[in-house]
């Protein structure tokens, strides 16, 4: 019996040991990007995207909760302009985003702030092909320990799915 826990507390060892140095090998950053081409010019989907007022019309969220609620601040457009949200339902919480890279026509960029849930870089980039425009939305942030970094194996196949279909609603949009 003995021999049966000190096993037991071999395998729970090694367990973490394979778990600490594991996430060390890991990327300590995650980045998900999706592309869409809209056949609409950058500034005409800029113009959509550059005004976090417009957010919601082609949010991949803001369907989950009809009574999510939007507060803004700052400049109408540019550096600085800030929208927060709260929301009852957990898989939206509260938080806000604000903006750190106004380009126009060519990137807008924001820094997410999830509250107690971390933060990270949302951007949209805008490169012009013949008369059309190739966004693509990304999402990078960092991977701080361990567990966040095991967690971000994970993050595409989370997060991806939202920015596809954000793009698929920005594009019809754009494209009226």
């Amino acid at each position: 019996m003995k021999k049966f826990i000190l096993g037991i507390v071999y395998a729970l060892i090694a367990l973490v040991v394979v778990f600490m140095g594991g996430a060390y090998v890991l990327p300590g950053e995650a980045v998900v990007e999706r592309q869409i081409t809209i056949a609409a010019p950058p500034d005409k989907v800029f113009a959509i995207v550059g005004d976090l007022k417009r957010f919601k019309e082609f949010s991949p969220w803001a369907e989950i909760d009809p009574g999510l609620h939007y507060s803004f601040e700052g400049p109408e457009t540019g550096i600085g302009q800030k929208m927060s949200w709260t929301s009852d339902n957990p898989q939206l919480g509260s938080g806000s985003q604000t903006v750190v890279d106004y380009q126009p026509n060519k990137r807008f960029a924001t820094t997410l702030d999830f509250g107690g849930r971390g933060s990270a870089i949302a951007y949209l980039d805008f490169v012009p092909v013949a008369n059309d425009t190739r966004v693509t939305w990304g999402l990078k942030t960092l991977l701080r320990n361990p567990l966040e970094r095991w967690m971000g194996l994970l993050y595409d196949r989370t997060f991806g799915p939202d920015n596809a279909e954000g793009l698929a609603k920005l594009k019809a949009l754009a494209e009226k």
